[in-house]
C-alpha cells in the first residue's frame, strides 16, 4: 500500500441519453479542472420523466483524486 493522500469531490452528471452517458459527462468535465482522478462511485441515481417518457438522467457521483506530494 502506498503512502498516498486522497481528497473525495462530489459531482452530478446529467444526460438526456443514458446512466452511463451521465456518468462519462460528470467525469470528462471534473477531469478539465481536477487532477490525479482515480476512482468513482455512484451513490444515487434519479431522472426526470416528461409525459410519461424519461427525458435525463441524473448521476450523483464520488470521485477519490490523489493530492500531490
Amino acid at each position: 500500500m502506498s503512502d498516498n493522500v486522497y481528497a473525495v469531490s462530489k459531482v452530478v452528471g446529467t444526460s438526456s441519453k443514458s446512466i452511463e452517458d451521465a456518468i462519462e459527462n460528470a467525469i470528462s468535465t471534473a477531469g478539465k479542472t481536477v487532477k490525479n482522478m482515480d476512482w468513482f462511485e455512484v451513490v444515487e441515481t434519479r431522472g426526470f420523466i416528461d409525459e410519461g417518457k424519461v427525458r435525463y438522467y441524473q448521476v450523483s457521483l464520488e470521485i477519490g483524486f490523489r493530492y500531490e506530494k
